[in-house]
């Protein structure tokens, strides 16, 4: 007699896919040698007390908003993006990812 076990999903690790994309850039940055990861997680624990987000954070919105921002900061601070074109590059991801239909990939023209 066999026993059958129910079986679920696994919780995903990510709740919104660019939530593991932006995780994955920072890591492919920090593996590639751009910064050590000690000053990311300083600068990124300053990002947070800056946003007064003093609570125990389960890794939802407020929090891949602030890795985004810390990112983005780090960016702009070494040369590698100029400040004025965060926000443009910004809004076009927003509209090309508002725009495309659900399965097909993302593309930023």
């Amino acid at each position: 007699m066999s026993s059958c076990a129910t079986v679920s999903a696994p919780e995903p690790v990510f709740s919104e896919p660019w939530h593991a994309q932006v995780f994955a850039l920072t890591v492919h940055l920090n593996e590639a040698g751009r910064f050590a990861w000690p000053d990311w997680a300083a600068r990124f624990s300053a990002t947070l007390k800056r946003h007064g987000l003093h609570k125990e954070l389960d890794g939802g919105e407020d929090y891949f908003q602030a890795w985004l921002e810390t990112l983005e900061t780090y960016l702009v601070e070494e040369g590698s993006v100029l400040p004025d074109e965060v926000g443009p590059v910004k809004q076009a991801w927003e509209e090309a990812y508002l725009t495309t239909p659900h399965g097909e990939p993302v593309v930023l023209r």
